[in-house]
C-alpha cells in the first residue's frame, strides 16, 4: 500500500498550481489588452445615417471624429455619443460598433419650431419637441418662424400654448408672431398686423377660453369703430378693454354690461 503525500508536499504541488494558474490568466490579460490596442483595431471609417439635410457627412464626421478616443473595443460609447450630438443641428445620436473597424451613426437633427428670444442679438430656436438649442440662424430657411420667450425651462409650456392659440387668432386672419411668458405667470401675444395681446395668467385652457371669446366678438368692435385693433387686455373677468386705433372702448361678456365711452379719433 503506498504512503500518503505529506501534507507539506501537497502545498506545495498545490502552490506550485496556483502560480502556473495565475501566471497563464496574467498572460492572457497582457494578450488580450495589447490586442485591443493594436493598431489593427482602429476605427478606419464611419458611416452616418438618418438624417442630415443641416449638414454633410463629411461636416459631421470632421466635427465629431476629432473627438473620439480609443479603437473599437476601447472607444467610450457615450462619449461618442455627445462628440456627434455637439454638432449643429444633431438633436440625437445612435452610436454602435461594427466589426472590425468601423462606427454606425444614426442621426435626428432639430426640426425648428419657433425662435427663442433670450436677449436682443442672442435668439436661439425651439425645437419640434420644445427644447432649445443653438445654431446659426442664418442657416434657417423657414422666414415666418414665430418668437417664443419665458423663464428658463418652460419653453415646451410656451410652444403647446402656441399651437393652441394659433389656429384661435387664425379665424381674425390673423398670424399669432409672438408668444411669451413673464416671470409671474403672464401671457402675452402680438400679431402680424400689430396687435398685442393681454393674455394674463391661469392655466393653459383658462388662457385659452379668454381667446376663444375675445375672438368670437372682436371683429363686431372692430367692424362697428372702423380702425384696426393696436391692443386688447383680456384679464377682466367680466369682458376685455381694446385699443382701436383713435377709438378706446371696453367689450363686456356675455350677459353682462359695461359702459362704453368712445374716445374721439385723432
Amino acid at each position: 500500500m503506498q504512503a500518503p503525500t505529506p501534507i507539506d508536499i501537497r502545498l506545495m504541488n498545490a502552490t506550485a498550481a496556483l502560480l502556473v494558474m495565475l501566471t497563464a490568466l496574467a498572460f492572457v490579460w497582457l494578450a488580450a489588452s495589447w490586442a485591443v490596442r493594436a493598431p489593427v483595431f482602429s476605427i478606419n471609417s464611419i458611416r452616418v445615417d438618418g438624417e442630415v439635410g443641416r449638414n454633410n457627412v463629411a461636416t459631421i464626421r470632421a466635427n465629431a471624429a476629432p473627438k473620439l478616443k480609443g479603437n473599437l473595443f476601447t472607444l467610450d460609447l457615450g462619449d461618442a455619443q455627445r462628440a456627434f450630438q455637439s454638432v449643429p443641428w444633431v438633436r440625437h445620436a445612435s452610436v454602435q460598433r461594427v466589426w472590425p473597424d468601423r462606427l454606425e451613426v444614426q442621426l435626428e437633427e432639430h426640426r425648428p419650431a419657433a425662435l427663442w428670444a433670450v436677449e436682443k442679438g442672442e435668439d436661439k430656436l425651439v425645437n419640434t419637441y420644445g427644447e432649445v438649442f443653438e445654431a446659426n440662424l442664418g442657416d434657417v430657411e423657414e422666414d415666418s418662424l414665430p418668437t417664443l420667450g419665458g423663464p428658463q425651462g418652460s419653453s415646451r409650456q410656451v410652444l403647446a400654448l402656441y399651437r393652441t392659440l394659433a389656429p384661435v387668432f387664425g379665424r381674425l386672419d390673423a398670424k399669432l408672431e409672438t408668444l411669451t411668458l413673464s416671470e409671474r405667470g403672464h401671457w402675452h401675444a402680438e400679431l402680424d398686423k400689430g396687435a398685442e395681446i393681454e393674455l394674463g395668467r391661469g392655466t393653459p385652457d383658462e388662457v385659452t377660453a379668454r381667446a376663444e371669446r375675445f375672438v368670437a366678438t372682436i371683429t363686431q368692435v372692430t367692424s362697428r369703430f372702423g380702425g384696426p385693433l393696436e391692443y386688447a387686455d383680456l384679464r377682466h373677468t367680466d369682458g376685455y378693454a381694446v385699443r382701436i386705433r383713435g377709438v378706446t372702448t371696453s367689450v363686456p361678456a356675455p350677459g353682462t354690461q359695461v359702459a362704453r365711452k368712445p374716445v374721439k379719433r385723432n
